[in-house]
């Protein structure tokens, strides 16, 4: 699972991105997921959170057993997670853990395991490299 970061995004639409900050400093954690698998569990279940606010759910219709019973609504994802939509959230959630004063701690809180998980989106979906 490890792998190099991703490119300088140089002149361009990246360049003044929040996003390459929060990469510089938190992609490096991505190296620690070789070694606790429980590191994985949690910034996968972050980058899920982060991807359901980000990215809107289309219901493809109903699903039901013979007419009426169980009647469950099927969701699918309507795209990918979009560069702009990541970079606000980021910088929002940095704003406010700058007006709470966070310090980054030595393991992992919430912020750092949600700011990891936003480098895992920013590299999973290639959102520096286009």
């Amino acid at each position: 699972m490890d792998q190099p970061p991703p490119p300088s995004p140089g002149p361009g639409p990246a360049a003044d991105c929040p996003l390459v900050g929060v990469v510089a400093t938190y992609l490096p954690r991505l190296s620690e997921f070789t070694f606790d698998p429980g590191l994985v569990a949690a910034v996968d279940q972050h980058a899920a959170d982060v991807r359901d606010a980000l990215v809107p759910r289309q219901r493809c219709g109903a699903r039901g057993a013979g007419g009426g019973g169980d009647a469950r609504e099927i969701w699918t994802d309507s795209g990918d997670v979009r560069r702009e939509d990541l970079a606000d959230y980021a910088l929002g959630f940095t704003d406010w853990l700058t007006e709470t004063e966070w310090t980054e701690p030595v393991g992992y809180d919430f912020a750092t395991l949600r700011l990891t998980a936003i480098c895992w989106l920013v590299r999973e979906h290639d959102l520096l490299g286009r």
